[in-house]
């Protein structure tokens, strides 16, 4: 079995070509207009190629069903999930896709005119896709791998299926969500009418990716009440909050922030800071990707609060913390045959899997905790959320035949 990667370069260019962007700024959902016409687009083409039960919901959402083949609807049903939003970081439209054939090494050009270049001196990992046709941008915006080559797998599994009934296969749902980028997508997501007994998000990176473990993510908001006073009779009067901001951050452990962390290993990091002397407030990203640890974080900085309070005065520090995502290891760890049967899938497409900690979430995070356990799978992917994206095509071959093969190996249940 092996897709036709041609077809499959296609399919990506056109859905890459859709402005998807999506809007933290924005509350409706989906945030931004382009994801309803890319959603309508997909919609109709998953009608055409012949899935079942195709669906957009008020909020973006898409479903559809691929049916059951005679005889194997006591089969599990399983979901595959992306989503249809890229990320707001950098420019996204007007996205030109371009093919490098046989990459035969060395420096990529990207934009002649900008002097951007993709260069393997700082991304290394380009030596090993030396031969393969490589997806890549123009230089000016980012390419959208993240996640429509997901999509782009999903839907080419599907209609490889569809085009060969002579593979066995249960009942397979698809969800395509909006807003991830914004981590909104699992907000709406409704879990019982998607009706899986477990799913994969396809949202990873490089080949061989499954990810089953995330970070446990909270955010914390610390304003901080200064007072102002004429810094020329300011003496034993003025309490500057942007002041006490620099020495709050430096109150936090020193070797704990992402630029000098890696695996398992979790950090604080102040992402968002602004403010005057008289009025302050920091946005603190707290990961951990064990939860006692992550307890742990969330209670030192409740005793920096405490600790600023008397030093300043009460009511200088005012700290609220919200919880985001939690680890999936969690949940997946008591159906760990949904990791068995990725990695089986994967060996039989010529594929070593990599098991790697995400350093992030991803909506199969919160799907889990959802009631729907559903690790992530990689897409091919390098360098999502910028201009030197990349995506090999081998990779996006191998991840929509990885679909295909979980499919097939399902057992009855």
């Amino acid at each position: 079995m092996k897709l036709n990667a041609e077809k499959m370069v296609e399919r990506f260019i056109r859905y890459a070509t859709f402005d998807t962007q999506s809007d933290a700024s924005n509350s409706a959902c989906p945030s931004t207009d382009g994801q309803r016409v890319f959603a309508a687009h997909l919609a109709e083409e998953l009608n055409d190629i012949g899935l079942a039960d195709v669906m957009i919901d008020e909020n973006g959402y898409i479903t559809a069903t691929l049916e059951a083949t005679p005889g194997e609807e006591t089969r599990p049903v399983i979901g595959f999930i992306s989503h249809l939003d890229t990320s707001p970081d950098i420019a996204g439209a007007p996205v030109k896709p371009r093919l490098v054939k046989n990459y035969p090494g060395g420096d990529i050009i990207l934009s002649q005119a900008l002097n951007i270049i993709l260069s393997p001196q700082e991304f290394p990992e380009l030596t090993s896709y030396t031969g393969q046709d490589l997806l890549v941008t123009d230089g000016q915006t980012l390419l959208g791998a993240d996640d429509k080559a997901g999509i782009c797998a999903i839907v080419s599994a599907a209609e490889h299926l569809l085009q060969h009934p002579e593979i066995p296969h249960g009942k397979i749902r698809l969800g395509f969500t909006p807003d991830e980028e914004i981590a909104r997508s699992a907000d709406r997501f409704d879990v019982a009418a998607f009706g899986a007994d477990f799913a994969y998000t396809v949202d990873g990176g490089a080949l061989g990716g499954i990810e089953y473990e995330n970070f446990n993510a909270a955010t914390a908001e610390v304003t901080i009440q200064g007072r102002i006073v004429h810094p020329g009779s300011a003496k034993g009067k003025m309490i500057n909050a942007l002041t006490i901001a620099a020495e709050w951050q430096q109150f936090l452990p020193a070797g704990q922030r992402p630029e000098y962390t890696s695996g398992h290993e979790g950090f604080f990091h102040v992402n968002k800071l602004s403010g005057s002397v008289e009025h302050a407030t920091m946005n603190i990203l707290v990961r951990d990707h064990d939860r006692k640890s992550f307890e742990q974080r969330k209670a030192l900085l409740e005793s920096m609060a405490q600790l600023f309070n008397q030093r300043y005065g009460a009511g200088t520090i005012s700290l609220k913390c919200h919880d985001s995502y939690y680890n999936m290891r969690e949940k997946i760890e008591s159906v760990m045959e949904i990791i068995d049967l990725a990695s089986e899938a994967m060996r039989a497409v010529g594929i070593e899997p990599i098991f790697e900690p995400i350093r992030g979430g991803t909506d199969g995070a919160r799907l889990s905790f959802m009631g729907l356990p559903c690790p992530n799978l990689f897409t091919g992917g390098h360098n999502f959320h910028g201009k030197y994206e990349f995506l090999p095509v081998p990779s996006l071959q191998k991840a929509g035949e990885t679909v295909i093969e979980i499919i097939a190996r399902v057992r009855k249940a």
